[in-house]
């Protein structure tokens, strides 16, 4: 089968800086910087162009619909701790989530273990036989039918290990990565790393937006804002308004808690969705979709996981989710088992949230998930797509290296 993306080199180039108008400058240069480091990376910061360059065959037309997150890829699984405060190990950005055909989140996870060969220190023999391990999981949890989840009881490996380091962790300890201490009071560090200064027109802003959600929670002084910078996180989303906030939480110093504010943009799949006629619910606005897709498909509410209104802007309100807290994959150590192990329970996990939200707003009910699944004569055809997609990206990549320099695009290609 063959496979290929129907833009030219002005095309990509063209189609990056139209996805990525009117995001803050310096946090896209960041984010363009990171593209150019590897196809993997370029695959992150680039969905909108994957489903460009996506089939049009039964296999990614014709699938039971599910609600799929649309930016799968293995460092978007991670640790997170539920409203419950136990911690489980799941999917945890859903910013392009939408209904699609079911095979359209696991074909993307399969080409970013073909495409991150390099961060997974694999061998493409080593990535493929993942690949098959990881879609074998996948199918045979969805002919199960039983949507499960993973916490540290439950997990194994590398999954088991960091759920063991997160829920070890003190809350002190972890603060202490984030702020700096003066007496009983926490301030930010503004590295540039992981956070960026905010102007005092930005704190106002979210200031008051916090005192206005404060008013409304059984315990308004949790709420209680004790500084607030820019948030630096991911690859997709590097640019959009985004905002770290430290409140006084169970009280300073030690008992500060981290939110995460970020603005919600539509989901890069709906346009080639809509091509398909696959119709999407009237959500209120883009953070709402995005927090009620999170809801339907993990097991356990992500803490404190609002869809708000920041200054009229849609925004999803949670916990603030540190990078250290995805699983390190590449740490498998060169034992192939290691690795198949891992991207076996991420094949499983995503099975289990799609079977989670079937039967809900237009999604396939379990049935006919569990009847796809249990077909065979469209496994081939998926592993050998995923190699085909990784192809494409590898060569997007290139033209945006040699294009751009990784330097921001300042206008379009005319």
């Amino acid at each position: 089968m063959s496979t290929q993306s129907s833009l030219n080199s002005s095309g990509i180039i063209n189609a990056i800086y139209n996805n990525n108008t009117g995001r803050d400058p310096e946090r896209l240069s960041m984010k363009y910087a990171k593209m150019a480091q590897s196809p993997f990376i370029f695959l992150r910061g680039a969905c909108h162009l994957f489903y460009e360059a996506l089939p049009d065959s039964s296999l990614f037309r014709d699938p039971p619909l599910a609600w799929c997150c649309g930016d799968l890829h293995f460092e978007n699984y991670g640790s997170y701790k539920g409203d419950n405060r136990l911690v489980y190990f799941d999917i945890n950005d859903y910013d392009e989530a939408a209904l699609a055909p079911a095979t359209w989140d696991i074909i993307r996870l399969l080409t970013s273990i073909q495409c991150g060969v390099d961060a997974l220190n694999a061998t493409r023999a080593e990535a493929l036989a993942a690949s098959q391990s990881c879609l074998d999981s996948y199918r045979h949890a969805l002919i199960n039918g039983k949507p499960l989840w993973v916490e540290r009881d439950t997990s194994g490996g590398l999954v088991n290990a960091l759920l063991t380091t997160l829920e070890d962790r003190e809350r002190a300890a972890f603060l202490d990565k984030r702020t700096i201490r003066k007496g009983h009071k926490r301030n930010l560090i503004l590295d540039g790393v992981k956070a960026l200064s905010a102007s005092d027109a930005q704190k106002k802003m979210v200031t008051e937006f916090m005192d206005c959600f404060a008013a409304w929670q059984s315990d308004p002084k949790f709420f209680q804002v004790l500084d607030i910078g820019r948030r630096i996180a991911g690859t997709g989303s590097l640019g959009v308004e985004r905002f770290v906030v430290l409140v006084e939480g169970k009280g300073s110093p030690d008992g500060n808690y981290l939110l995460d504010i970020k603005e919600a943009k539509p989901s890069a799949m709906v346009p080639h969705l809509a091509r398909l006629g696959i119709k999407q619910p009237a959500w209120p606005d883009e953070a709402n979709r995005v927090v009620t897709i999170q809801k339907r498909m993990q097991a356990v509410d992500h803490a404190f996981l609002h869809p708000v209104k920041l200054d009229g802007l849609p925004c999803i309100l949670r916990g603030l989710q540190p990078s250290e807290d995805r699983v390190s994959i590449s740490d498998w150590g060169k034992k192939l088992d290691r690795l198949k192990e891992v991207v076996a329970t991420m094949g499983r996990i995503l099975a289990w949230d799609q079977l989670r939200a079937s039967g809900r707003s237009g999604s396939a009910n379990a049935d006919q998930l569990i009847t796809f699944a249990q077909r065979s004569d469209w496994v081939t055809e998926m592993l050998d797509t995923a190699t085909e997609m990784t192809l494409i990206t590898q060569q997007h990549w290139k033209i945006f290296i040699e294009s751009s320099h990784g330097q921001p695009l300042a206008a379009p290609i005319q």
